[in-house]
């Protein structure tokens, strides 16, 4: 009798960087801000998965001129990254909107401190952080058609998600066209109506409330340059 053989699933492998981060580096001035400027080599095991061909992805929780949240997923080098400005949802009939921003460097996933005046001024924290896999086979394709499916497996979010391209006015100008996303929770095992966001509001680097605020004095700009409301946010 034939013996069966282990199923075997393949895992998406890490490749180089392949994404141009110009826009990227065009609009920070990497002598001020202590963000990473992208030139590091991707480093790899950050995520919560042992096995090495594991996508990274992360949520960075961002206080700039509003709150949002930053998704971001590892692809072909680089982070595609969302702003999602209430914050991820786990309830299916919640569609969050998300924002396309501009392709971060690899070595942002693991970035935590205070952005100082200029673009994105503000303090970031790692929310949340693991591996995802596209439900996908072509990931470029996948975008390019507006309808991105996918699992995170997360300290906070699992499960599978989707994001999709909202349609664009007619009056819409053309810088901002396709830009415009949606973050959806399939429903599954890890999906219900808990507010992730109120229910685990801290830092997946650490569980003390006093000492992300203190990695961000160290890793941010002297304090005489941040912006009042900074100042004010690091004291409480």
């Amino acid at each position: 009798m034939p013996t069966k053989q282990p199923t075997t699933t393949q895992t998406p492998a890490r490749t180089s960087a392949t994404r141009p981060l110009d826009e990227y580096r065009r609009k920070r001035d990497f002598a001020r801000t202590p963000e990473p400027d992208g030139r590091a080599q991707p480093k790899t095991g950050r995520t919560r998965s042992r096995r090495a061909a594991d996508l990274f992805f992360c949520v960075q929780k961002h206080l700039a001129s509003h709150l949002h949240y930053d998704l971001r997923l590892e692809h072909r080098g680089a982070l595609l990254s969302w702003a999602v400005p209430k914050g991820p949802s786990l309830q299916p009939s919640d569609k969050r909107m998300a924002v396309r921003t501009e392709d971060h460097p690899y070595d942002y996933g693991s970035f935590e401190g205070v952005i100082p005046e200029g673009y994105g001024a503000g303090i970031v924290m790692l929310w949340d952080r693991g591996a995802w896999m596209p439900e996908v086979d072509d990931v470029d394709a996948a975008i390019e058609r507006g309808d991105l499916k996918f699992s995170l497996d997360g300290f906070k979010l699992k499960g599978s998600w989707a994001l999709v391209r909202m349609r664009d006015r007619p009056d819409t100008p053309s810088k901002p066209r396709g830009r415009n996303w949606l973050l959806i929770k399939h429903a599954d095992f890890w999906s219900g109506d808990v507010d992730i966001t109120a229910f685990a509001p801290l830092s997946v680097k650490r569980t003390s409330t006093t000492s992300w605020p203190r990695r961000c004095r160290r890793n941010g700009s002297p304090g005489n340059r941040r912006p009042q409301w900074v100042r004010d946010a690091l004291r409480h």
